[in-house]
């Protein structure tokens, strides 16, 4: 299981959701597809920071976002 997908499962679609200000659905599609969206390397979201506040920093933006961008990148 990814970095992300962990940090999603523990903390909760709906708590993630909430944090993030979108919907459980969006939080689905980044599940699906194992990463944050492109947003996060283009300085317009910061959903992995807010990850990472939510749980504690027990999942850091630094890994979400590493891990994110390697999974975009191999698309």
């Amino acid at each position: 299981m990814s970095e992300l997908n962990h940090a999603i499962k523990s903390a909760g679609v709906a708590e993630v959701a909430a944090a993030c200000g979108i919907s459980p659905r969006a939080v689905y599609k980044w599940l699906k597809k194992g990463s944050l969206p492109k947003t996060e390397f283009y300085g317009k979201t910061s959903y992995a920071e807010k990850i990472e506040q939510l749980t504690l920093g027990r999942f850091a933006a630094k890994r979400l976002l590493a891990e994110s961008q390697a999974q975009l990148l191999a698309e």
